[in-house]
């Protein structure tokens, strides 16, 4: 796991490859992380399904609700076959320009 924090943005990025054992690391080690926008970084982990990103949803409803950003990167899926809850992009480029978009919305007061 690798952990990378640019203003009040941290990327966690998947290093090994296992989403279960990552998923625990990151459990653990979110207190560390939710006063920041998150986002998790897939890309590199080719064989991911839909069923592995759901497991997210705790995690991204908790920082919904203290009004922060959860944003998961993978490369290669059907976006369409995802839950609504999760926001899920290819890229970590469109990552960081969702959470400047939900930065606005907040500061505007939607």
């Amino acid at each position: 796991m690798k952990v990378d924090q640019k203003g009040h943005t941290v990327t966690i990025k998947d290093t090994q490859g296992d989403i279960n054992s990552f998923l625990d690391k990151v459990t653990q080690q979110f207190k560390t992380f939710e006063k920041h926008n998150i986002i998790i970084d897939l890309s590199s982990d080719q064989a991911l399904s839909e069923s592995d990103l759901k497991l997210f949803l705790p995690l991204s409803k908790q920082q919904k609700k203290s009004k922060k950003s959860f944003v998961i990167v993978v490369a290669d899926l059907d976006f369409n076959a995802i839950s609504d809850k999760l926001i899920v992009v290819p890229s970590l480029l469109e990552a960081h320009d969702i959470i400047e978009m939900e930065e606005i919305e907040r500061d505007l007061g939607f």
